[in-house]
């Protein structure tokens, strides 16, 4: 695989466990209530801590599936019969 291909690649699997974690570990009870924001917004999103989650869970998903790619276990040739 080039090496676009394998940036590309990562930055998608990325963004899946991105917005897969972004519900989580969200409090929407507010303590003050600001006139400008939206009443379900969150206080404090966490998103620091969900981007270093999301980042752990990208580069163990992203190395599990470059073996698995550079092995031919995962060849969609192979898959549909060419």
């Amino acid at each position: 695989m080039t090496t676009i291909a394998l940036v590309i690649m990562y930055l998608l699997i990325w963004l899946v466990v991105f917005f897969s974690l972004l519900p989580f570990d969200v409090n929407r009870n507010r303590k003050f209530l600001v006139p400008a924001n939206e009443v379900g917004a969150p206080e404090n999103p966490r998103m620091l801590k969900k981007i270093i989650y999301c980042t752990g869970i990208t580069t163990i998903i992203f190395i599990i599936l470059f073996f698995l790619i550079n092995n031919g276990y995962l060849n969609l040739k192979n898959i549909i019969g060419i």
